[in-house]
């Protein structure tokens, strides 16, 4: 067993609500045990958790600062002042770039939008692009998914009378930039009732405090749902709450009426005749959407998405889908690099950390070798690169390690730093490396619990393969979109035992294609265990071995059989397999 199995056992109260929805909704034991674990209390929120409604979406005049934001956007339009929209380069920003400057252009028609160069600006609002925009007779910029720590960047645009609206969702400091508003739900004291909200999520509140107060029809935004879906995906934002809400409609929107942008990435990706769901946003779409801005400009990916015709969005999404490809060779190249300088470290076990640098490392592509580390390793990671006479890094955490606080702690070391719990970015001068690298070793030594050093799977129910079935499947599906705070059911099934035909496959044969049978029942299910080879020996030799898993559905062409041979079959996607017997 490579990793941790958490098994989550119902409480006493949890079980009372499990055994009151099966009676009242008359569906599957295993569903209602899902829902108690998720928090579900009734039939009424399992309906309301079933099918999300657009009209439970809070009021965005509870987000402080709405009021204010809104009264200038108002004056901003009524004046025909020049408004720039602004945001940062990955798939928030530009998604969130997108959905405010489509919905404003019918208002406005003094309004562009930008987004900074990653190699030439870095991250965030940038000196250059205040001199653009009072060169350009901007009196308002918008900022989308950036801006909460500008300070100086604010006053110096006030200076030369340009105002800000902030949108952001990044953690604040003490201190804020004198905006004419900022909208955050993580401001402190914030009386907003969901703090989890995406950079374009922020976006669309405030485009509905927009409508809601020039009593447009709030349902002249559902169309641009599909921005915010992706959004939340790629992000790895919790999806629950109102993300939920945003998530579900959005992915329905992807699904049936995709933008000319959106429609044009889902057929370079394959999609177009698949149901697509968070995992096809978060390992094809959005790293597609984000090529742009790691290789090339930013800018490229808002175009594609604000495309007004399918053929130019065809051409659009060629490029960026060139830009992935040459994203993923460089990828490789940097991590084979960075596995090859840990791997001479005789003393890296003692570290809990891994602080890595590499003066010609491409800026871009550094947050991807991060997150590939931690989930080698298993160890809060970041990675450091050298751009423009300053070293910029990525980071990134394993579960339940703050890594936003590790960073933080190194501020008076650091030129600007920024993000989240589990990801962020961070800005030094280079003589500032080894104290840094000192300091972060030491708080995350200092503070990461021992549990959080080793992976761990969470397991949300004990199955027999009596219980799987098509319509068990069909039922689990009721409860996407799936994704942080809601992921996909993992289970666990002890005792199966090779059947007959499980096999190594793939190239070098690292994975195992099984064909399974447990105690319990005379099922016979097959499965996909990546990367598991070393147990293939002990699975052959008919032992006895525990599996988790997720439940895939596979559509088959029975070969002859003419119209209608499309067959449904569930697969086992093996996590992990426990051969210790």
């Amino acid at each position: 067993m490579t990793s941790k199995w958490n098994y989550l056992p119902l409480s006493e109260q949890q079980q009372q609500i499990k055994e009151s929805l099966i009676k009242e909704l008359g569906i599957s034991h295993v569903i209602c045990e899902l829902l108690a674990l998720r928090g579900v209390k009734n039939a009424e929120e399992a309906q309301k958790f079933f099918s999300p409604q657009l009209s439970d979406l809070h009021d965005p005049f509870l987000m402080d600062g709405m009021k204010e934001a809104v009264e200038r956007l108002n004056h901003a339009i009524g004046e025909k002042e020049r408004i720039l929209v602004y945001g940062d380069y990955d798939v928030d920003g530009t998604t969130a770039v997108a959905l405010v400057y489509k919905y404003l252009k019918p208002y406005c028609f003094n309004i562009e939008y930008y987004i900074p160069d990653r190699y030439e600006e870095g991250y965030g609002i940038s000196m250059k692009s205040i001199d653009y925009a009072y060169e350009n007779g901007v009196k308002l910029i918008i900022t989308l998914d950036c801006g909460i720590k500008a300070i100086d960047k604010v006053a110096y645009a006030k200076s030369k009378g340009i105002d800000f609206i902030i949108c952001d969702h990044h953690v604040p400091d003490n201190k804020l930039p004198d905006a004419v508003a900022i909208l955050n739900p993580k401001l402190e004291n914030s009386n907003y009732p969901f703090s989890e909200l995406s950079g374009c999520g922020v976006g669309f509140k405030f485009m509905q405090g927009f409508a809601k107060d020039n009593g447009i029809d709030e349902s002249s935004l559902y169309p641009l749902l599909d921005f915010v879906a992706l959004s939340i995906a790629s992000d790895i934002v919790p999806i629950t709450g109102e993300n939920r809400i945003l998530a579900y409609h959005g992915l329905k929107r992807l699904n049936e009426k995709p933008s000319h942008g959106l429609k044009g990435i889902i057929n370079i990706c394959g999609l177009q005749n698949k149901q697509i769901n968070t995992a096809d946003i978060v390992f094809k779409i959005g790293p597609r959407i984000n090529a742009s801005g790691r290789m090339e400009q930013g800018k490229e990916a808002v175009d594609l998405l604000l495309s007004t015709d399918f053929e130019c969005a065809k051409e659009r999404s060629k490029n960026i889908n060139q830009y992935n490809e040459e994203r993923k060779a460089l990828d490789k190249t940097i991590t084979e690099e960075a596995n090859e300088i840990l791997s001479k470290m005789e003393d890296l076990d003692k570290y809990k950390s891994i602080v890595i640098y590499n003066r010609s490392w491409k800026r871009g592509i550094i947050g991807i070798v991060a997150s590939r580390l931690t989930e080698l390793y298993y160890k809060p990671a970041v990675v450091l690169a050298y751009s423009n006479g300053i070293v910029t890094g990525s980071a990134r955490s394993v579960q339940g390690f703050d890594i936003y606080k590790a960073i933080e702690s190194c501020r008076d070391l650091l030129e600007s730093f920024g993000g989240h719990t589990y990801a962020a970015g961070l800005s030094l001068k280079e003589e500032n490396i080894p104290l840094f690298v000192e300091r972060f070793e030491a708080y995350v030594k200092e503070n990461i619990e021992k549990k959080q050093t080793v992976p761990q799977i969470d397991i949300d129910a004990i199955l027999s393969f009596k219980d799987i079935t098509l319509e068990l499947h069909k039922q689990l599906m009721n409860l996407a979109p799936f994704g942080p705070g809601n992921s996909k059911p993992i289970f666990a099934t002890h005792n199966v035992r090779d059947y007959q035909d499980s096999k190594l496959v793939g190239k070098d044969g690292k994975h195992i294609k099984l064909e399974m049978i447990d105690d319990s029942s005379a099922n016979i299910l097959n499965g996909i265990a990546f990367d598991q080879k070393e147990h293939f020996e002990y699975i052959k030799a008919n032992k006895p071995f525990d599996i988790c898993y997720t439940l895939e559905e596979m559509k088959y062409n029975l070969k002859g059989y003419g119209i209608g041979s499309i067959r449904n079959q569930l697969q086992l996607a093996v996590k992990d397999i426990n051969s210790d017997k």
